[in-house]
């Protein structure tokens, strides 16, 4: 059973740099007393990527060497993946634009292409994107656990107590793994330490300040970024943010409510259409289907192609789908497929679909594995999550009542619960006036409202941009008019909106 993860050119000088007329390099960086003078004085050799893909997109890579230990910069070092899509337009370029995925632990090499992509021209013109694997990541330094699952960190304990006590014994086995096969890495994957390399990015492109645009776990980094180096901050752009001082724990068992509710709006768009996808006439009737087929995998494995999906699996199958309101139709498919398997009926896979299921069951060795891997490290470095196993036995039976579907996913043990030690570098609470411009989605499973609400509280001087849908990551997957001009404005005038501001999606 898996469990899956709901991240040569010469040294540049001012000219190289591309800064905008009237512009200059920062003041001399030499005498401070952090002991961090010989990364910030680091050149950056600008080539090909690795991935022929990211070049083609135009894309430049590089790596730089970051200390994995702050707190002892004289100590052992780490390679930082980072990546480049030059301005547009040097002369209109008015500085840099760093950026993150999401996860923690989504690679972030290609963010600077689908933001480009996403971007008005003139927005394109006026920044140099940036990108970054984050540290134990992808092309930087890696943090191999030696996993032999992928992982979303979620694996739902089913129905009876031998499922729960495998989803505490995988979480445990995933713990002891990191411990063992990289016990000097995993303490220092902390989101500060991350936002102290987005910093040293920052002084190696000679920048006095910079610009952020984050997404989902982005958004926290970003508003970290911020708490820790205000006077660094340009414009800042928080998408699908969650209330950091909820991070991690509380925030994924936040989202179990929010997927039921995200259910019955899907249940709501397929009643009227159960002529093409036959899961039932009414809301009730369809969310009774989804019910259904998660109680026939439990007595019986659904199997599609070499996949044996059980309800360990099925609700994160659902986490997956439901995340977009625009995908209602390919949920609806999946659903179909699945319902029609599990009652033996011969089914065509779509594609979609199959490539969801061999991510989910990538094994050993695969790229999945490996970044769960530093996912994991992140997440558990921190915030510290209750140890007992009884206390998740009792919150996943009390879920059940309310949130049949998804509370026992979004309730289950985390591997966090078995690290050996507590976190070094807790995340910084946030309360600051930096000012920010914040996307969120009221239908948001991954980041739900009330939560972003509390971010854009703590983020005194943001404004706040509501899309009326279902979406995680609106300004580049759910592409809407309204959410690109606020956003795009801001970016190229710096000027926020003079008060939050809804979108009707």
């Amino acid at each position: 059973m898996k469990r899956i993860s709901v991240l040569g050119l010469a040294v540049l000088s001012v000219a190289a740099l591309g800064l905008a007329p009237g512009t200059s390099a920062p003041a001399s960086r030499s005498g401070s007393p952090d002991g961090l003078d010989r990364f910030r004085n680091q050149s950056v050799d600008w080539g090909r990527c690795a991935d022929a893909s990211l070049t083609a997109s135009g894309t430049e890579c590089a790596h730089l060497t970051v200390p994995l230990d702050y707190a002892h910069p004289r100590g052992r070092t780490i390679r930082i993946a980072v990546s480049r899509i030059a301005a547009g337009e040097p002369a209109r370029r008015r500085g840099i634009l760093q950026t993150n995925p999401g996860g923690p632990g989504s690679r972030g090499l290609g963010m600077p292409a689908d933001l480009r992509k996403a971007m008005s021209p003139a927005v394109a013109a006026a920044y140099d994107v940036i990108g970054m694997d984050t540290r134990g990541l992808g092309a930087s330094t890696p943090v191999d656990c030696g996993l032999d699952r992928s992982s979303w960190l979620l694996y739902a304990p089913g129905t009876g107590r031998a499922g729960f006590e495998e989803s505490a014994r995988l979480s445990r086995e995933d713990a002891r793994k990191c411990w063992r096969n990289a016990p000097e890495s995993v303490p220092h994957l902390s989101t500060r330490n991350i936002a102290r390399d987005v910093d040293l990015v920052r002084a190696v492109l000679g920048e006095r300040r910079t610009s952020w645009f984050g997404q989902s776990h982005g958004a926290i980094l970003g508003a970290t970024y911020a708490q820790m180096f205000p006077g660094r901050v340009d414009r800042l752009v928080l998408d699908s943010a969650s209330d950091p001082a909820e991070y991690p724990l509380r925030m994924v068992r936040r989202q179990g409510a929010a997927y039921e509710g995200a259910l019955d709006d899907f249940a709501r768009w397929a009643a009227p259409r159960d002529g093409a996808y036959g899961l039932g006439a009414t809301p009730a009737a369809v969310r009774a289907g989804v019910e259904g087929v998660i109680g026939r995998a439990a007595r019986e494995p659904i199997r599609i192609g070499e996949h044996r999906i059980t309800d360990h699996e099925l609700p994160l199958l659902l986490y997956l789908a439901l995340i977009d309101d625009r995908a209602n139709p390919e949920a609806a498919g999946m659903l179909r497929v699945l319902r029609d398997a599990a009652e033996g009926r011969p089914v065509i896979v779509p594609q979609a679909l199959r490539a969801t299921l061999d991510l989910m069951f990538a094994g050993p060795g695969s790229t999945q594995a490996t970044d769960y891997s530093a996912s994991l490290a992140m997440i558990c470095a921190d915030a510290a999550v209750p140890r007992s196993p009884g206390h998740y036995r009792r919150v996943v039976e009390r879920s059940r009542r309310s949130q049949p579907v998804f509370g026992p996913l979004t309730h289950a043990p985390f591997p966090c619960a078995f690290w050996e030690r507590e976190p070094l570098q807790p995340l910084v609470p946030i309360d600051n006036g930096v000012p920010a411009l914040q996307i969120q989605a009221t239908g948001d499973p991954r980041a739900p409202y009330p939560s972003g609400l509390r971010m854009h509280r703590a983020m005194r001087g943001s404004r706040l941009v509501t899309l009326a849908a279902r979406a995680h990551t609106v300004y580049l997957n759910h592409s809407d008019d309204c959410v690109r001009r606020a956003v795009d404005a801001y970016l190229l005038h710096g000027t926020l909106p003079a008060r939050d501001t809804h979108c009707p999606g």
